[in-house]
């Protein structure tokens, strides 16, 4: 009821059409009709869209530095190719992960002969977990991390650059949506995770 009386003004203050801001413009029929498609289409009145065309725009990962990335201080480099890349981290936190934890985790290798030290390794020192979202963040992560192998990974990729042995590979990322989604619930609380806005969207996907 607000909208429409406000459009009976002289000047009705709009979203620039770039969703960058606000604006006054004219209270002609045709901005009208535009804005009522604005609120339709799912925009907030924040000046920014949280709909895209694109499926699996809101996808997410778990991506966990591991002990030995976080003693090298790694972490921000680590952050920077994320970010840098154009997804959107949603979740993070620092912790000394549990035995119990981490079983639920490698849950497919614990019968596996290098699981105990696997785990001596990942209770070795603190973790620092995050959640990236974007347009296939986990098959693109799992490009941008490299072959859990260091000495097969590409040069350019986290394990490539940053790793020479598979006993300490730095970082963990999962390996499928479902796996994402499992591991996300395993890591978080669902409070712990936030829905924002990134502004910068307009420039990464077509909206």
């Amino acid at each position: 009821m607000v909208i429409f009386q406000r459009c009976a003004l002289k000047n009705l203050i709009l979203p620039s059409p770039y969703c960058r801001g606000w604006g006054v413009l004219p209270a002609s029929k045709s901005y009208i009709t535009e804005f009522a498609f604005f609120l339709l289409l799912g925009h907030r009145c924040t000046g920014y869209s949280t709909i895209s065309g694109i499926p699996g725009v809101r996808e997410r990962t778990l991506i966990a530095v591991k002990p030995d990335g976080v003693q090298r201080r790694l972490v921000g480099q680590i952050m920077q190719r994320f970010e840098q890349r154009g997804f959107k981290l949603v979740g993070m936190k620092m912790l000394q992960a549990s035995e119990e934890l981490l079983s639920q985790h490698y849950q497919e290798l614990r019968r596996k002969p290098f699981y105990p030290s696997l785990l001596y390794y990942m209770t070795s020192g603190p973790i620092v977990v995050m959640v990236w979202e974007g347009h296939n963040v986990v098959r693109t992560s799992r490009i941008m991390v490299g072959d859990t192998n260091p000495s097969e990974a590409q040069a350019g990729t986290v394990r490539g650059d940053f790793s020479i042995h598979i006993s300490r590979n730095v970082v963990h990322a999962s390996d499928s949506v479902e796996g994402a989604q499992r591991e996300i619930q395993l890591w978080f609380h669902r409070k712990e995770l936030m829905d924002w806005d990134c502004y910068d969207h307009n420039s990464t996907y077509q909206l």
